[in-house]
């Protein structure tokens, strides 16, 4: 079938196999021109098949020629009408390419928050690849179920009191006020059920006692802070607690796992088109902002730029203390004095008639469309595919 865009809000509900690979190739392609470095040999990624997940699988087998184990929660076509996710095909794209470069790549689909996933991870490390040295955490969910049954839904709200502020219309492209409302208690704790690092600690645990982890293994799990400007709905807000939760149990795992001298470390990555961050009011206007004064200085990074300088110039010097919290800053270019004060000039002046002045539509719009798949140069969108 031909596949098109099928834009709702802030989801695309279709994804194109071919632009998908195109994806997952300019990426290896990236990573290779680097060259080899030192790093990680046997990695685990929960949370694999799209953004800092997946291109910290990229960047594991060709930065280091590891071997790489992913978890992911896709879907795959049902013809003749649905396709599958982009997850779905991103990985599909990822483990044909590299098992033909000779690399080993599996992955388990399923609810990485669930025991039964966890016990059919560790059957195949043991299986396979004996014990790993690196567990990534890069899980983005909206919701979990935990061993009781009970569902926990993640919110994206402030606490304490309303936040107004500018805000992107995605459907047009306009600027309008966007308020956000704060959450319930409830709210707060289901957030930080799922999107914090009760499962985390969970997955180490589990591995742990498995004996799949090699002695000083390494893990890692990415954050957000941001400026100012977004704490009330971010920072500050739920995810902001549960984001603080993640880091509290980064130093709980170091302390428990000590005697196996596992250290486990939070990286601070830069803001980036998500299907998550596009959710939420505010943070896509202060993006596109974003892109264009980081473009304008020549300090843009996406995601495999982002985790190849990780695991390049941070993660392969141990776990660097970059912030007196212990936390590796990858958002230190975003957050530069003179980018800043940039993006907060920019704001105050960005209105719909003058958007393309002062944000990066464009640059925006093409990293949304890129995660499903669509507006590469090189695929031909005209052609019949199979799902």
């Amino acid at each position: 079938m031909i596949i098109e865009p099928k834009v709702r809000e802030f989801i695309c509900t279709t994804a194109h196999p071919d632009g998908c690979r195109e994806n997952v190739m300019k990426q290896i392609e990236y990573t290779k021109k680097l060259g080899s470095t030192t790093g990680p040999k046997k990695v685990l990624i929960i949370g694999s098949s799209t953004g800092y997940g997946l291109a910290s699988r990229i960047t594991a087998a060709y930065g280091s020629n590891a071997s790489t184990l992913g978890i992911m929660f896709e879907k795959p076509a049902t013809p003749p009408r649905r396709t599958a996710t982009p997850g779905w095909y991103n990985t599909k794209a990822f483990e044909e390419i590299a098992q033909a470069d000779g690399y080993y790549a599996k992955t388990i689909n399923g609810d990485a928050f669930s025991e039964k996933i966890k016990l059919e991870t560790i059957d195949m490390i043991k299986k396979d690849l004996g014990k790993i040295d690196m567990v990534v955490y890069s899980l983005a969910a909206p919701r979990r179920t935990t061993a009781d049954g009970t569902v926990y839904t993640s919110t994206l709200k402030t606490v304490e009191q309303d936040f107004t502020n500018k805000s992107l219309n995605l459907k047009d492209n306009t600027i309008s006020e966007a308020t956000i409302h704060p959450a319930s208690k409830e709210e707060v704790t289901a957030t930080v059920k799922v999107m914090g690092g009760e499962d985390w600690m969970d997955w180490i645990k589990a591995l742990s006692d498995a004996d799949v982890l090699e002695q000083n293994a390494r893990t890692i799990a990415y954050s957000y802070i941001g400026p100012k400007l977004t704490y009330p709905v971010y920072y500050n807000g739920t995810i902001g607690i549960a984001k603080k939760h993640l880091y509290d149990t980064s130093l709980q795992i170091n302390k428990q796992f000590a005697d196996k001298g596992i250290h486990a470390c939070i990286s601070v990555n830069k803001a980036l088109v998500t299907q998550a961050s596009s959710a939420i009011p505010i943070v896509p206007l202060y993006m596109a902002i974003l892109y264009k004064v980081m473009k304008d200085k020549n300090l843009h990074e996406g995601c495999i730029e982002q985790i190849n300088r990780l695991f390049r110039e941070k993660l392969n010097q141990g776990c660097p203390i970059v912030d007196n919290e212990g936390r590796i800053r990858l958002d230190d270019y975003e957050m530069k004095e003179d980018v800043q004060s940039q993006v907060m000039e920019y704001w105050e002046q960005v209105n719909s008639d003058n958007i393309n002045q002062f944000a990066d539509m464009t640059g925006y719009w093409d990293d949304f469309y890129h995660m499903f798949g669509f507006r590469f140069n090189e695929i031909d969108y005209t052609k019949d595919v199979t799902l």
